[in-house]
């Protein structure tokens, strides 16, 4: 199945930057805070989002891009 691309570019940006953040934390507070698994998985989806340019949760609610811009 092709999805079409449903998340702008510049929130493509920021979805990438914001999941190695949280990814960066997850790696550092591994052993020490229960937060890091989940801020691991989240960064993790946030980051494959941004890369493919396709949100489910997005399609789901019929988020579109505009195709004049």
């Amino acid at each position: 199945m092709i999805y079409v691309k449903n998340v702008p570019n510049w929130e493509r940006v920021v979805r990438v930057v914001m999941g190695a953040i949280a990814i960066a934390f997850a790696v550092v507070n591994w052993g020490v805070s229960n937060v890091a698994v989940g801020a691991g998985v989240m960064g993790a989806v946030l980051a494959l989002s941004g890369l493919v340019g396709f949100c489910p949760m997005c399609a789901m609610l019929g988020r579109q891009l505009d195709k004049r811009a």
